[in-house]
């Protein structure tokens, strides 16, 4: 291979670039932390977040989500709602590390959020209710945070609960979560009696001051009561350490009371290497045991020089190529969610990975294969927006003006090109019709929906060809809520929406084979082209694939684009009711090409229609979303909610005693639960509360395709 001289001045200016920081930057590479707070709704995230701005002195005043002043929910609808919709991002300082925070929301509807947050974090915490443990949106934004690799820890949130129970929080993380959790702090009491905690590397304890809202602690010695408990749990955290990091076992040989200082540098070994989650406690609202988790989030969680870089693919040769953490290394950046302000317009919110993304800089965009010049960064405190010239490799910010960007683009120097892994986006599982009040509203509505659905990935708009309407596809029904809240007030467009509906799937039972010959004049010119597809069933869940199966002399390789078009309209509209085709293997195995009249429109007509074809001998079926349901509900009402859900073509998973509530686990097809919120309330007297979200598709019983499909 010869090497340029260019070549040779890049790999001179490059190589040994990890780590090599600009100057004017606010904090070094590796005093930065990205983390995000993720946890099940209700959990305390939200609350455990503005605490933090609180005591790192970013906010003068703590917000509370019960009374609509959290910082962190901004939108009119997170304030009247008490929940998080959209993930918010800040940055605050504690101890000179920069620490940038992505609140999340803990809402199943709204786990894309989650989602591509995690995708460009180095670190995160999992909160957990004291009281709840391990709730459903637990274990599923801990799953995502697992696909990541994202290094976590676990704050067990509300010990001044009623039913708080530590040790039982920290077994159900062990055992649902399968992760080797690890105590770094016991709860010096519990519920009322909750004081404060016990640190079990120093083998200190911290009480908090009411009068100053828990921002002056006191550092004591461990009372006598605790010192057994305090003494056995540090040697559980020593042994699970030096099992994990070689340096901590030498020393653990040596000598069992292995110093604080010593096994702090362990812990952050194991934790980095997504070996242990050291587990802390405490109660947000009670304004205890945060600033021992800022420490921790500083002490344990990676910086950009902990993690080896970022890959990526070559834009053109697809080769695979790393970026270091560096001011000095190609800019390597990715847009992770994109939002239309009112004030500042369109805003992409970027991660950058590496080099520098200044104002005024023309940057490459590989997916449009266009670049652009970027006219106003901004840094991002919930709602506010405070312009900065630069952001340097590490740090999170948001681009305004940027047009063609969407979720998961790659942002880099056009000279070095690179894409990074995009952001996986679930189905939606529910839609709605939409419409204007009136005609003067009908492009004012295209333009809202089209703004929300940049926004969103998992809202999909797209128009019903038999009916004419608008169809809005969300995750459940309170993101429909949502949206068309958001276009009433939001967007200030006058519309009406239809009642949300299943999402139904199509798919097919067995193998089957369609054929259709296009041939016709249009415009006095003759359109020919003949397709022949074969349709196999794949594993549920698999997706779709499109495999040519035919020599070029039959289907020439120019009109194969337009084949596959056509196939991808067919996936699209189905032939039962419209729905979405998935999980089928389509392989073109042979066609006809007429050198004359052969067209890209007959093509893709001949493909659509030889999949119809092919669909309807393969025995197509429905597919319908089954919901995971968790209910928690005392033991009286057991009966009523079993008999309700066996009714509800609902299977018992499990039956699960959490003090004195009864957990409930079952799934449920999602059309069987339209008003299950005023159904459960009334059965058990409002005494029982539950959550769902979607599981798997499964085939429908034929008595209610018939019923679905009329």
């Amino acid at each position: 291979m010869v090497v340029t001289l260019q070549q040779k001045k890049n790999k001179v200016k490059f190589e040994g670039a990890r780590g090599r920081e600009a100057d004017g930057r606010r904090s070094s590479l590796s005093n930065i932390r990205d983390i995000g707070i993720i946890a099940h709704i209700d959990a305390g995230k939200t609350t455990v977040t503005e605490r933090i701005l609180y005591y790192a002195g970013k906010v003068h005043k703590m917000g509370e989500v019960h009374e609509g002043t959290a910082v962190m929910d901004w939108m009119i609808q997170e304030k009247e709602r008490g929940i998080t919709i959209t993930s918010a991002a800040t940055t605050c300082f504690w101890k000179d590390h920069q620490v940038n925070i992505i609140d999340t929301p803990g809402h199943v509807d709204f786990t894309m959020e989650v989602e591509r947050s995690l995708r460009v974090l180095d670190g995160c915490v999992g909160v957990f209710c004291g009281v709840g443990g391990v709730q459903p949106q637990s274990e599923t934004v801990w799953h995502q945070a697992e696909r990541y690799s994202v290094p976590r820890l676990a704050f067990v949130n509300k010990m001044d609960r009623t039913g708080a129970e530590f040790d039982r929080v920290v077994s159900e993380i062990r055992g649902r979560l399968r992760t080797t959790a690890v105590p770094i702090q016991i709860p010096w009491g519990a519920e009322e009696n909750f004081q404060g905690v016990i640190d079990l590397l120093e083998m200190k304890a911290f009480t908090y001051d009411e009068n100053s809202l828990g921002k002056e602690f006191h550092i004591e010695s461990i009372p006598q009561e605790l010192a057994v408990a305090a003494e056995r749990a540090r040697a559980e955290l020593v042994e699970q350490v030096a099992e994990k990091d070689e340096v901590i076992a030498d020393a653990y040989l040596a000598n069992p009371d292995v110093s604080a200082e010593l096994l702090k540098g362990g812990l952050r070994r194991a934790v980095t290497a997504n070996l242990i989650v050291p587990v802390l406690c405490g109660s947000a609202l009670k304004n205890k045991g945060i600033q021992q988790l800022l420490d921790a989030i500083i002490a344990y969680l990676p910086s950009p020089l902990d993690i080896n870089g970022v890959d990526g693919l070559h834009a053109k040769t697809e080769e695979k190529i790393s970026r270091e953490a560096s001011d000095f290394e190609p800019l390597t950046g990715l847009v992770f969610k994109v939002m239309n302000d009112p004030y500042a317009g369109r805003l992409a919110f970027v991660r950058v990975y590496a080099g520098q993304l200044k104002s005024g800089q023309n940057v490459y965009n590989p997916r449009t294969g266009k670049r652009f010049r970027i006219t106003r960064l901004i840094q991002l405190h919930a709602d506010d927006r405070l312009d900065v010239p630069v952001l340097y490799a590490g740090e999170i910010g948001a681009i305004a003006g940027l047009r063609d960007a969407t979720t998961g683009d790659t942002l880099c120097a056009e000279n070095a090109p690179i894409v990074l892994e995009s952001i996986r986006s679930p189905e939606p599982v529910m839609f709605m019709a939409i419409e204007p009040k009136t005609r003067a509203d009908k492009d004012k509505l295209m333009q809202a929906l089209d703004s929300l659905a940049s926004e969103d990935p998992t809202c999909i708009i797209r128009m019903d060809d038999e009916t004419g309407q608008t169809i809005v596809s969300g995750m459940g029904e309170l993101h429909l809520e949502v949206l068309t809240d958001r276009i009433l007030r939001e967007f200030k467009v006058a519309a009406s929406a239809g009642k949300p509906m299943v999402s139904y799937r199509e798919t097919i039972a067995q193998k089957g084979r369609g054929e259709h010959e296009f041939d016709r004049e249009i415009g006095g010119k003759g359109q020919f082209a003949n397709v022949v597809i074969e349709l196999l069933p794949a594993e549920r869940a698999a997706g779709n694939s499109i495999e040519f199966n035919v020599s070029a002399v039959k289907i020439p390789t120019e009109f194969r684009e337009f084949v596959e078009d056509g196939i991808n309209d067919g996936l699209v509209t189905g032939v039962l009711g419209s729905y979405p085709v998935s999980d089928v293997i389509v392989r073109i195995v042979d066609g006809t090409f007429n050198a004359a009249n052969s067209t890209d429109i007959a093509f893709r007509s001949a493909a659509v229609m030889a999949f119809r074809e092919a669909m309807k001998a393969c025995c197509p079926v429905l597919l319908e979303p089954i919901m995971q349901v968790d209910i928690s509900v005392p033991a009286d009402y057991v009966g009523e909610v079993l008999n309700d859900l066996s009714g509800r073509r609902g299977r018992i998973n499990e039956i699960e005693v959490k003090g004195e509530l009864q957990v409930v686990q079952a799934l449920v097809p999602l059309a069987e639960l339209f008003g299950y919120s005023t159904a459960v309330r009334s059965l058990t007297k409002g005494r029982a509360t539950y959550t769902m979200e979607p599981n798997l598709f499964e085939v429908v019983p034929k008595s209610i395709q018939e019923r679905v499909i009329g």
